[in-house]
Parts: C-alpha cells; structure tokens; sequence
C-alpha cells in the first residue's frame, strides 16, 4: 500500500469512530476493552493522535512525552477527539515526503513518513473497531489488504522491539496464515523477542490462522482466533501475552 492509501485509511477511520462515539455515548462499555469506557478510547486515541502529530510537524528526532488527558466529556470530548484526528491527518498530509523524525519500531518502512501515516491507520481502525462495538450494529469490515498490511506491521514492527512479552524458555516456532490471500509469516519464539519472516519456512508447533480480517482483529485480541491448529498451549500464548 501506498501513503496516500494509508492516509485515507486513516481519514476514513477516525471520522467512523467519531462517528461511532457520538451513538454510542460516553459512558458506554467498550466489550473488545473490558475496563474502557468510551471516554478512555476517545481519551487514548486523541492523545495518540496529537503525540504524532507533534512529532511530525517538529520533525523531533527522539521520544517525546505524551501530553495530558484531557479533562472533558460528552459531546465537548467527542469535538476534541475530532479536532485531534483532523489535526494528524492534516499534519501528514503536509508533511514533506523527506521528513526526517523519530519512528519506533523496525517494521519495513520506506521513510518516517510512510511509518506514521501506516501506523496511525492501523492505531485508528482497530480503535474504531473497538468505538463500533461499543454501539448498536455490527462493526464496518477491514479491507483485506489492510489487514494483511497490519499483520505484517504487528509481527515484525511491534513484537519486534525488546519490549514483546511473547516468549518461550525453549526455541519455538508459530505459523500465521491469512487463508484467503495466501499471506503466511513464521514467528520464532525464544526468550529473546520474536522474529518473523514473511514466509513458511521450518516445522511449526502451532498455527494460526483464518481469513486476513478476522485473523488482524484476532491477533490484536479483539475477537476469537478464527482457527488453531497443533499446540494449543503455544497458541494460547500469543493471547496471554501479546497485548500492547
């Protein structure tokens, strides 16, 4: 995928979990995060969003805090996480195609630009998907190009980093494997943090996997794992210790 289809991902995406948020409410529960409400979402997602944001327009080449919670609710949180959302995506879209600014996990990325704007997207649509399941109706489905962009992002971008829980005393391998578009990744376990190829390669002990929309969702633990084969131990593990 290209930036500009990962920045109208991500506009599309935050105006439906605007949207979902103001039919839902504030005080609703979010199911696919037990102990959020709405507010926290709106909250965390707005924050994240001017995080970003103001890495990008300062061109800030180290970590930067991120900034308070807001002290809002109702309608007045649902307008700042707005503004919050439109304020990001009209950062990207100005930003120079050179950009040179902090990024922080290795996942294949052609400039800092393209990392931003891809991370943001997905940030934002699995956080709509959780605004959506807090409201009436069933969720708006995930492209399935985007999914297998964001199964590929969260195996070798996030659990990449020293930072990943998911890891095994003993040498051990998981397969993933988005059945519709023939994508696959083996992920190497061990008591260092995982390492992923984007192929079959070696014996696995258990697999994963399930149509690319399904399976994004599922290992971002937002609903059931579609399909499990071998170890159901090793599986279960990904469940356990993969959050973020």
């Amino acid at each position: 995928m290209e930036t500009a289809d990962f920045l109208q991902t991500l506009d599309r995406e935050g105006r439906l979990l605007t949207a979902a948020a103001e039919v839902a409410g504030t005080d609703a529960k979010v199911p696919t995060c037990p102990e959020w409400q709405v507010r926290d979402l709106l909250r965390h997602t707005g924050a994240v969003h001017r995080w970003a944001a103001g890495i990008i327009a300062d061109e800030q080449t180290a970590p930067r805090p991120f900034g308070d919670l807001p002290d809002l609710d109702g309608a007045e949180l649902v307008a700042w996480y707005r503004d919050s959302h439109h304020r990001l995506v009209d950062t990207l879209a100005a930003a120079p195609s050179d950009l040179e600014c902090w990024t922080f996990h290795p996942a294949p990325s052609p400039s800092p630009l393209a990392f931003w704007t891809r991370r943001q997207a997905h940030e934002t649509t699995v956080h709509r998907y959780d605004a959506e399941s807090a409201r009436t109706g069933v969720p708006s489905p995930v492209a399935r190009d985007f999914a297998v962009d964001g199964i590929d992002e969260l195996l070798r971008g996030f659990h990449a980093r020293t930072r990943s829980r998911v890891r095994t005393d003993e040498p051990r391998v998981l397969r993933v494997r988005a059945s519709d578009t023939g994508d696959v990744w083996t992920v190497r376990l061990s008591a260092e943090p995982p390492v992923t190829t984007r192929e079959e390669s070696g014996v696995a002990e258990a697999e994963l996997s399930g149509p690319a929309d399904q399976l994004y969702l599922a290992l971002w633990n937002r609903v059931p794992m579609p399909e499990v084969a071998g170890n159901a131990a090793l599986a279960a593990l990904w469940r356990e210790r993969s959050g973020i």
